[in-house]
């Protein structure tokens, strides 16, 4: 596989949905939570192909419903964080994340494509250029992901090589106190949400 140079290699106008799904995917591929969990296989053997499904959900999450704000793109990557790899995300990355992708709705809504390009080049030059592409490729060809999976298992393969000594450190992070449970006069515990708004 050549690695275009052109972030939009199957546009022949400027198209801010192309740039948007650039930046979705660069976004999902920077997030340090969800690289250690496909990395690690956390969600199976087709980890890869779930990270390229989630980059494709959020996109047309937000074409096809323009009121989705960063909360509830938040909720969405932390629901599938934890329903296909298994991992609760607590330390608010989740929401760093889902604001980043707002602000490139924003600037993409406005025709400003040069931030989008800008994580694009510096995305090339830390050698993940291979990767998003082939994300960006099985993205636009949904339906076919069966027919990659085992082809993208060598590329897992490659993923797990990586130096796993720091990963404890990841996964192992200090936990959050959890508040105290609050039992009224009766012997019942109050259910607390969640939801940190």
């Amino acid at each position: 596989m050549t690695t275009p140079t052109d972030p939009t290699p199957s546009t022949t106008a400027p198209n801010g949905t192309n740039y948007l799904d650039l930046g979705i995917t660069l976004a999902l591929n920077d997030w340090p939570a969800l690289t250690l969990a496909v990395q690690s296989n956390w969600g199976g053997p087709t980890s890869a192909d779930k990270r390229d499904w989630l980059c494709g959900a959020i996109s047309e999450m937000l074409a096809e419903r323009p009121e989705t704000d960063a909360y509830d793109l938040e909720d969405v990557l932390v629901q599938v964080m934890t329903d296909e790899f298994d991992v609760d995300v607590d330390d608010e990355s989740a929401a760093t994340v889902a604001d980043q992708i707002m602000e490139m709705k924003g600037q993409t809504e406005r025709g400003e494509y040069g931030p989008i390009q800008a994580l694009w080049e510096a995305y090339q030059r830390k050698g993940g250029a291979q990767q998003a592409v082939a994300g960006i490729q099985r993205g636009v060809a949904e339906g076919d992901s069966d027919d990659d999976e085992e082809d993208d298992d060598d590329e897992d393969g490659m993923d797990v090589d990586m130096d796993d000594a720091a990963v404890p450190a990841l996964v192992h992070a200090a936990p959050r106190e959890k508040p105290e449970p609050e039992v009224d006069e009766d012997g019942f515990t109050t259910v607390v949400s969640k939801k940190r708004r």
